[in-house]
Parts: structure tokens; C-alpha cells; sequence
């Protein structure tokens, strides 16, 4: 015959690390987003896989150590979206539409994080430092990237997956012809993105100034010629004027006779 144990008596015969161990379990069952599967395996997984979100699930266990996201309608990246899981160490972002990744988005996991996916995204650029203090290795291919010197200074903090460094291509490029080509073959090559970058704000510069000294100019013999016209203006009216020729004739008079 089974014997029955009280809560109390069963609690009293399991030892106290198991208890506190079940504890921790339930809690974090119990805190795994409804639209997500959570399963602990050496460390929380949460799969949210194909799930229509298109948002970063709130609420998601402070133990999670994988966070799986593919395959969804995310748009936006916003920032500490991820500061209350300072575990995780493998986040899975790719296939959903990100366009925008704010600055500190990883911040709180970028130290332990190894492992980051933003691959078949619709990311063309990234702010300078979205990757500052991350040690994981990174996955950006099969997005419209815009090759420029923003680009090049992102590349430069980061450590790209070696399996598919090659996959992260120019959509676009401040030059048309590096378009299609490998970003890292393209760097590798010596281009300096940023160079083309100074030069194109030296000419625009160069533009600006000479519209605005060319306006001055303008300006400058407009006003010139403005005021010729009205002095001669005057003085064609002070001819036409009757009295100025009787005064004249007065005068002449009056010195003739001194």
C-alpha cells in the first residue's frame, strides 16, 4: 500500500537544496510567455520560433541562457532589450524584418553573450557602437547593407561568424561598383570607406561655400549698381528742376558785378 505524505511531511524528508531547486524550476515555468516554450537544459532555453511577434516577448525567465526569435515579424531592436537576462548567451534573431537597432540594445548581456544572429534581416546600417564590449561572434549576412564608412567603423568593433563573413554583401555602396561584392573583400582590398566618406563632405562643403560667396557677390554688385541708378536718377532730377537754372544765371550775375 502507497503511503500518503502530507505537504509538511514531505517537505521534512526532501532534503533542502532539492526544495529550493524545485522552487526555482516552478518559478521559472511559470514566468515563460505564453507565446513561448521554455525547457531547461544545463540552463533555460526559450524557443519563440515562428510565433507572428512583433515584439521582444516581455517578461521572459531572468535564468534564460538561449533566446531563440527567428522567424518573426520583429521590427525594431530597442534599447536594454534584453538587460534583464544576464545569462543568456545565445540570442537568435534572424529571419524577421529588424530595420532599426538602437544603440544599448545589448547592454546587461554583452559580456557573456557568445553567440548573436541578425542574419536575413532588413538591416542596411548600425549605429557606431551597437556592438560595444560584445566578445560573441556575430552573424549579419542577407541584409541590404549600404557600404560606407558607418558600416566600416560597425565592422571594426566586432567579431564576424567566420562561416558566414563572406554572406555580408554591398546592396548598396557609395561607390556602385563595390555593389554585390563581399564587404570583407571589399575592406580587405585596402578601400577605406570612410576616406570616400571625408572627400564627398569636402566637396559638399566646397559647394556650399562657393553658392554662398557667389550669393554675396550677387548681392554686392546688385547693390552697387542699385545705387549708381538712383544717383543718376538724382541728378537728372535736380537738372530738370527750373529753379536750378535761375539760381545759376542769379549767381553769375551777382559776380559779375563784385
Amino acid at each position: 500500500m502507497c503511503e500518503v505524505w502530507s505537504a509538511a511531511e514531505f517537505f521534512g524528508h526532501v532534503p533542502l537544496t532539492a526544495v529550493l531547486w524545485l522552487l526555482m524550476m516552478t518559478e521559472s515555468a511559470g514566468n515563460c510567455p505564453r507565446s513561448c516554450h521554455c525547457s531547461d537544459r544545463g540552463g533555460m532555453v526559450v524557443q519563440c520560433m515562428s510565433r507572428s511577434l512583433d515584439t521582444i516577448p516581455s517578461e521572459l525567465p531572468r535564468d534564460t541562457a538561449v533566446l531563440l526569435l527567428s522567424s518573426n515579424s520583429i521590427k525594431h531592436i530597442p534599447r536594454e532589450a534584453f538587460g534583464e537576462l544576464p545569462h543568456l548567451k545565445e540570442l537568435d534573431l534572424s529571419h524577421n524584418n529588424i530595420e532599426s537597432v538602437e544603440v544599448g540594445a545589448f547592454h546587461g548581456v554583452s559580456e557573456g553573450l557568445r553567440m548573436l544572429d541578425l542574419s536575413n534581416n532588413l538591416l542596411s546600417s548600425l549605429p557606431r557602437d551597437t556592438f560595444t564590449h560584445i566578445h560573441a561572434r556575430v552573424r549579419l549576412s542577407h541584409n541590404p547593407w549600404h557600404c560606407g564608412c558607418a558600416l566600416q567603423e560597425v565592422l571594426r568593433e566586432l567579431r564576424l561568424d567566420p562561416e558566414t563573413v563572406t554572406e555580408v554583401s554591398c546592396h548598396t555602396s557609395i561607390q556602385d561598383k563595390y555593389v554585390g561584392q563581399p564587404v570583407i573583400h571589399v575592406l580587405d582590398s585596402g578601400v577605406n570607406f570612410c576616406t570616400f566618406h571625408q572627400k564627398t563632405t569636402d566637396v559638399a562643403m566646397f559647394v556650399a561655400m562657393f553658392c554662398w560667396f557667389s550669393m554675396v557677390t550677387a548681392y554686392i554688385v546688385y547693390y552697387i549698381r542699385h545705387n549708381q541708378e538712383d544717383a543718376r536718377r538724382h541728378m537728372e532730377y535736380l537738372k530738370s528742376l527750373p529753379s536750378t537754372a535761375h539760381s545759376s544765371k542769379d549767381y553769375e550775375s551777382a559776380s559779375s558785378v563784385f
